[in-house]
């Protein structure tokens, strides 16, 4: 990217829920820090070419500290003979006051931080900072700011923020916006390793987004689709600096690998700010049984039986038993006739969990179904960490950001809406369309196909809920697509594990897409679920394998 790319800023983004639960157990062992050491990797590498060119560095790496992380980085330069100016964002970490949180703290959490805006950024960059990091930012935090410095935006400029929102949503997750993670394989003719995705923010908010000449993968107005839909909710976007309003975003082929987005529409932020708690949770431990051939569902009941005659059920706090099946009849080779029991205990007792659960799995060998083996021998307990969404009063954070030469300024929160309100632009309910294309559609001759057949998807994990965007190829696609896909028949297609669970399904018309939001299918977050997929990443490539019927003139000749 510096060598090749012709960028201003570089910024990258290292936390996600779950790695402030392992930054904060770094941080609480003898001699750990609470910061992305990774990063300090990369700054080792890349300081001396961002100096030469003068491109700042911008990057959320400092976790839980990022006052050490700073330090470390002014250690690096100061190793490699490099004069360079740091600064760095706080005030996010809410450990040392939980009162003004809600909904309230029972249980101290080992992390609690809210996700602040660009605005500290912003002010670093302007006092002539080279490198700056900060603690939990929002991702798209880190696009917004620097642009926010080069362009002299006004905090209360909703269009030009919320066009870098979407920009910084875009390439936050580095090469799943250039053909990384891309359903639609055979677009792909460039199978190099993808080149990271670069943002032009213009001085309106609209961006064009692209990749270094000479890099893998691609960037077209499928692979922006994806990444635009990934890990989104409602089409109203709140943030700590404006509401981004995703159903207004357009998206437009600028040249080879160059995609244009304009349009996007901004609208005050909420006068809270999103707040990421993460508990200790106990411990958990998995164990899985393989079963070959014949008699599979018996076999798996005789399994469970007898191994919890062995231990108490109900010593546990959790048990999940899960049968995977793989096998089929007559198989051709001795690994397709299995099926897989997958066992997960949680508890607070860890010699219980760990090697009391897995060893007493190992006793079935010899006195338990034909064919017994484990794809694992005994394992110990792993400690797991609960996720809870909160909110707090913007009056309750004190953003600030420390200058290069030691200055600590409180940064101003923009103008705000008061509480979070209903999106502002809301489309017609999915699935409640009664005429039009998609209505002749439902009446025409149709094939069963899988519905991947004519849609792409993404999907990824939002706490507890999982979410997965789905979007069509053109426009009488899309309006199939939006009749088609109701709350309960995504309930239908997604199986047992979604019958119970409240959907929401949300109509993008600008990007032929709708956005499905699956509550409570991770449970406690990622730390906790005891899903094989415990991110939902697999998730909508599940749903695009259904077979559905679907009308014949959207189907390729």
């Amino acid at each position: 990217m510096i060598e090749t790319g012709d960028v201003d800023v570089v910024c990258g983004d290292y936390l996600a829920e779950l790695t402030m639960l392992i930054l904060a157990k770094a941080q609480a062992r003898e001699g750990g820090v609470g910061y992305a050491r990774t990063f300090l990797t990369q700054v080792e590498q890349i300081l001396a070419g961002c100096t030469e060119r003068g491109i700042r560095i911008v990057a959320n790496a400092g976790g839980l500290d990022p006052a050490g992380l700073a330090g470390a980085v002014r250690a690096v330069a100061a190793a490699q003979g490099i004069a360079v100016r740091v600064a760095h964002v706080e005030g996010d970490d809410l450990r040392g006051d939980l009162s003004a949180i809600d909904p309230p703290v029972g249980r101290t959490p080992v992390s609690a931080n809210a996700y602040l805006g660009a605005w500290g950024i912003a002010e670093a960059l302007a006092a002539g900072a080279d490198v700056v990091v900060t603690g939990r930012v929002t991702d798209a935090s880190l696009v917004v700011g620097p642009a926010a410095w080069w362009h002299g935006w006004a905090p209360d400029g909703w269009d030009a923020l919320a066009g870098a929102v979407v920009a910084g949503h875009v390439i936050e997750c580095g090469p799943q916006a250039t053909g990384g993670n891309y359903p639609f394989l055979h677009e792909i003719t460039d199978r190099r390793r993808p080149g990271f995705p670069i943002a032009e923010v213009a001085a309106d908010g609209s961006s064009v987004i692209t990749k270094p000449d000479g890099t893998g993968g691609l960037v077209s107005v499928g692979t922006v689709t994806a990444q635009l839909l990934y890990e989104i909710g409602p089409p109203a976007y709140p943030g700590p600096d404006v509401t981004a309003h995703f159903d207004t975003i357009r998206l437009e082929r600028a040249g080879e690998h160059r995609v244009a987005i304009s349009g996007v529409r901004g609208s005050p932020p909420p006068d809270t700010l999103k707040v990421a708690l993460n508990d200790v949770g106990g411990y958990r431990n998995t164990m899985t049984l393989v079963l070959t051939g014949l008699d599979i569902e018996a076999k798996a009941a005789w399994a469970e039986e007898l191994l919890f005659g062995i231990l108490d059920r109900d010593a546990f706090d959790d048990v999940d038993v899960r049968l995977l099946r793989f096998d089929r009849p007559d198989a051709g080779s001795n690994p397709e006739a299995t099926a897989h029991l997958r066992i997960t205990v949680k508890g607070a007792d860890r010699r219980l969990v760990g090697r009391g659960f897995s060893n007493a799995t190992m006793e079935l060998a010899l006195g338990g179904y034909a064919g017994f083996h484990t794809t694992t021998p005994p394992t110990d307990a792993t400690a797991f960490g609960i996720y809870r969404p909160a909110r707090v009063p913007r009056t309750a954070v004190t953003h600030a950001v420390v200058l290069p030469d030691g200055t600590r300024r409180t940064v101003a929160d923009p103008p705000t809406s008061g509480p979070i309100q209903p999106q502002v632009t809301a489309p017609p309910p999915v699935g409640e369309q009664s005429n039009g294309a998609a209505g002749e559609q439902s009446r025409a001759a149709t094939r069963r196909v899988p519905l991947g057949a004519v849609a792409g998807a993404r999907s990824g994990d939002k706490g507890g809920d999982a979410n997965i965007g789905i979007w069509a190829r053109d426009d009488a696609g899309h309006d199939w697509l939006a009749a088609f896909l109701t709350p309960q028949r995504i309930r239908e297609l997604l199986g047992p594990e979604a019958a119970g669970l409240d959907v929401e399904v949300f109509d993008l018309p600008n990007l032929r897409a709708v956005n499905v939001v699956v509550h409570g299918l991770l449970g406690d977050g990622v730390a906790s679920s005891t899903r094989p997929d415990p991110q939902a990443k697999g998730l909508g490539e599940y749903l695009r394998s259904r077979l559905v019927d679907v009308p014949a003139q959207l189907l390729p000749g």
